[in-house]
Formats: structure tokens, sequence, C-alpha cells
């Protein structure tokens, strides 16, 4: 079953940038988690790593939903947006640390731009 693939220049800027956006957040809430179960201590806390899994999973969601042109597109960002901040939150939590800074600093590029993708076509 072929799937048909739009290549980035058929969607416009800001969509673009998004979906960028939620694939790079994708890859570095999973590399995260492995950070995190590797540091242990409150790095590896169940709700910490249940909630970089979340992001990570919503991030490739919404990434997929805008590469097909989902007319639901906004709402899977909106939700993004959401878990993405909830994300760079709970990174903030972990002290002085690269890796979660690093993380909470994509999560939050990522909310910003899934917010406006909500907004521009709600």
């Amino acid at each position: 079953m072929a799937i048909q693939q739009l290549t980035l220049n058929q969607v416009n800027q800001q969509m673009q940038e998004c979906i960028q956006n939620c694939l790079a957040c994708h890859s570095i809430c999973l590399n995260t988690v492995t950070y995190c179960l590797q540091k242990g201590g409150n790095h590896a806390e169940q709700s910490h790593i249940q909630l970089l899994l979340d992001c990570a999973e919503i991030c490739e969601t919404s990434a997929n939903f805008m590469l097909r042109t989902s007319q639901l597109h906004a709402r899977t960002c909106g939700v993004c947006a959401e878990v993405c901040e909830r994300c760079a939150e709970n990174c903030d939590r972990m002290g002085d640390d690269a890796q979660m800074k690093a993380c909470a600093d994509m999560c939050r590029r990522c909310a910003q731009s899934c917010r406006q993708m909500s907004m521009a076509t709600a």
C-alpha cells in the first residue's frame, strides 16, 4: 500500500518549522529517557520517565498529522503544546544538568510552534 509523501515544499513555512521542532523534540525526549534511567535517582522517577515518553509520542503524532495534512492537526498540536510545556517544567525540576536543560529548551520551542499551529488553523 503506497502512502502519498508530501515534500516539505508542499507545506507552508510555519508548518515546516513545527514539524521539524516536533521531530527534534521526539528525538531529544527519547534520548533523555535513556540518560535519566542511567543517571537514576530523581531522574528515573516513574512520573518523569512517563512524561518524557508521553512528550515523545505526542510530538511524533503531531508531526505525522501535519505531514499527512490531517484536518485534525491543529488539535494534536494543541495537545502537543500542553504536554511539551509540562515536560519542560518537569525537566527544569532536575536542577543544573545540561541534558535536562537541552530537553526543556527543545520542549519549549516545540510548545511554542505547536501553539502557533493550533491557533493559526483553529
